[in-house]
């Protein structure tokens, strides 16, 4: 399964357009690689999220098949490593 299409039905992300935008501009790791939108994922792999005011990092415990998700199954497709939001002196910090 695409990466961006993974985001979305886990519902990290919102919308899959938003997940490809993130993944075009480079905000989206795959085990420590930068990955376009159409990176196919496993389970087992490690994603990390760093945006301006959020770092996620979490592991793909399962793929779903089809392309609809409950919420109840979408909270099991991933474990949360690290969630950390980001204040504004962090980011000023980084200027």
């Amino acid at each position: 399964m695409r990466i961006d299409q993974f985001l979305k039905l886990s519902r990290i992300i919102k919308r899959r357009n938003q997940a490809k935008i993130l993944c075009d501009e480079g905000v989206v790791r795959v085990n420590g690689s930068v990955v376009k939108a159409s990176k196919d994922v496993k389970e087992g792999d490690v994603v990390e999220i760093d945006t301006v005011n959020r770092y996620l990092k979490f592991r793909i415990d399962a793929v779903p098949a089809g392309k609809n998700v409950s919420k109840k199954m979408a909270r099991e497709l991933i474990t949360i490593i690290e969630d950390k939001k980001k204040s504004i002196s962090d980011i000023i910090d980084l200027i």
